[in-house]
């Protein structure tokens, strides 16, 4: 029987390279079931890396990424997105020749419990409007939500998101949070790379502080107020 205690994802001593470039030098971190987790740090820390380690878009990586209960370190990219993980890029990855509706339906369900699209749709309205439009006219809001609302209907089980608010206006950006709050009351488990700090303080029931590859330290979300000297020190903020 599955220990319903155990961490949904658990990262340790994990090294990862882009070609001859050591950028991940021995990330431990893990993510409980239910739970928002988030990755800070400064630009080129390698909160990016490690998420493509862990969906393993990067050949070279070494460690243990274990998901479910599983060693997922030796296995493709697609095998991973199969066994439960989802990866919204920062790029996003929108089809821009196809409608918003082709767009959702196009990843291939990997679990039960996916979002129906009527549901997609009641979590973000401007998308129904939306629903045959190409990729191409929508705004940058807009792709963001159908990016994250593609993930939800293929029913992986750990959502991860790579700086879900950049370049967004603050409407959307409180949308986008008031849309993440849902998710984790639904019971979605997430782990985001955000450098909007404020705003993931909101959201998040840990953050792990990396730096030159590594974690460096952990606080809990209750934890953060007595922290914030030690914060704006790692984040120049």
């Amino acid at each position: 029987m599955l220990d319903q205690s155990a961490p949904l994802l658990k990262v340790a001593g994990l090294e990862a390279w882009y070609g001859e470039s050591h950028i991940l030098h021995g990330v431990d971190f893990h993510v409980g079931r239910g739970e928002l987790v988030t990755l800070l740090g400064r630009n080129g820390a390698g909160k990016t890396t490690t998420l493509k380690s862990i969906m393993g878009i990067l050949s070279k990586r070494k460690g243990s990424v274990s998901f479910d209960g599983k060693e997922t370190i030796g296995l493709t990219s697609d095998r991973i997105a199969r066994a439960g993980i989802a990866l919204c890029p920062e790029e996003r990855g929108i089809f821009a020749s196809l409608t918003v509706e082709e767009n959702l339906k196009l990843p291939p369900r990997v679990a039960p419990g996916g979002l129906t699209i009527p549901q997609i749709y009641e979590l973000f309205p401007n998308l129904e409007e939306r629903r045959a439009s190409p990729g191409t006219k929508l705004s940058g809001g807009e792709q963001q939500m159908l990016a994250i609302g593609r993930i939800l209907h293929t029913g992986a089980k750990l959502i991860m998101l790579d700086e879900p608010t950049e370049g967004l206006a603050p409407v959307i950006i409180e949308s986008i949070g008031v849309t993440i709050r849902r998710l984790k009351d639904a019971g979605f488990t997430i782990l985001l790379v955000e450098q909007n700090f404020r705003w993931a303080s909101a959201l998040a029931d840990r953050f792990y502080v990396m730096e030159h590859g590594q974690v460096i330290d952990h606080f809990l979300s209750q934890d953060l107020e007595a922290n914030m000297d030690k914060l704006h020190k790692y984040l120049g903020v």
